[in-house]
């Protein structure tokens, strides 16, 4: 005998691009959504009834049609918007999570000046935005994944314990590069969501580059601390930064001295660093 103890199904990768006009001022939103929902659809999975399961394609079409209607320059309100339209619409649905992830078009310069409906695509960092949507609650959680990030000096990795399986050399200067992966709960509504982000990530990306950092988890908690500061609205981030290594290449068998001049970019191996951060209240 087999038992069902939980379950859950939707829609994953639902491409949007809409454009927002303001006279001749174009904005592009480029979104990739995800819908899940949790209910009463166990049936469907034991017994092959379908009478409650609201299908993926209707997730899609619903996506689509209420992209036309409401999406808007704050992905947060979307959600919480596409969240609600889910719940309310289908009485068998417990819980509606929405995932968005945005593709940033940065503004084409032309002859100095930004261009009012051209553009090109910036890196392949992503902001998203997760919103878990219950009849009692919801949880707004944003951040950005992918941020290619690199400083080439203010680093360093020192005092480390030693064993006869340690070859890594001690350096108060090296080049620290990660793709960060950061995430933060919202518990309470921003006036503006992006100024918000925007706040978020200026301030991290400030530490980053200002703070000397004896290892990256000095610099993933210093990073975390600003955030915290800087958005009274936010209460816990989730930041992970895998290393980017940059090994310094051994140019002596060629009687040249390398310092710190060339490196062999790899990801693989590389170090996972992780960290939970909330207000020590």
């Amino acid at each position: 005998m087999a038992k069902l103890i939980g379950h859950r199904y939707g829609k994953a990768k639902v491409r949007v691009m809409k454009i927002l006009r303001e006279a001749e001022w174009h904005t592009l939103k480029d979104v990739e959504v995800a819908v899940l929902l949790r209910g009463d659809f166990a049936s469907s999975y034991t017994s092959g009834d379908n009478t409650r399961v609201v299908a993926t394609d209707t997730m899609k079409n619903t996506v689509n049609v209420l992209a036309k209607q409401h999406l808007g320059k704050e992905i947060e309100r979307f959600a919480l918007i596409a969240g609600e339209h889910f719940l309310q619409r289908y009485s068998q649905v417990e819980t509606v999570e929405i995932e968005i992830a945005e593709r940033a078009w940065k503004r084409m310069e032309i002859e100095k000046k930004p261009h009012p409906h051209s553009f090109e695509a910036d890196g392949e960092a992503r902001m998203f935005t997760r919103v878990l949507s219950s009849r009692d609650a919801q949880t707004i959680e944003s951040g950005i994944r992918d941020l290619l990030i690199l400083k080439s000096t203010g680093s360093g990795f020192e005092n480390y314990p030693k064993d006869e399986f340690t070859t890594l050399p001690e350096t108060a200067d090296r080049i620290l590069a990660t793709s960060l992966q950061a995430s933060w709960t919202f518990k309470d509504q921003p006036d503006d969501y992006r100024q918000a982000n925007a706040a978020i990530l200026h301030a991290m990306r400030k530490v980053f580059a200002n703070n000397y950092s004896p290892s990256a988890q000095t610099s993933l908690f210093q990073m975390g601390e600003a955030a915290l500061e800087v958005c009274p609205e936010i209460s816990k981030l989730e930041l992970a930064m895998p290393n980017k290594h940059c090994l310094l290449i051994n140019l002596t068998p060629f009687g040249l001295e390398n310092k710190n001049e060339v490196f062999v970019p790899t990801d693989e191996p590389h170090g996972q660093i992780e960290a939970t951060i909330v207000r020590d209240d």
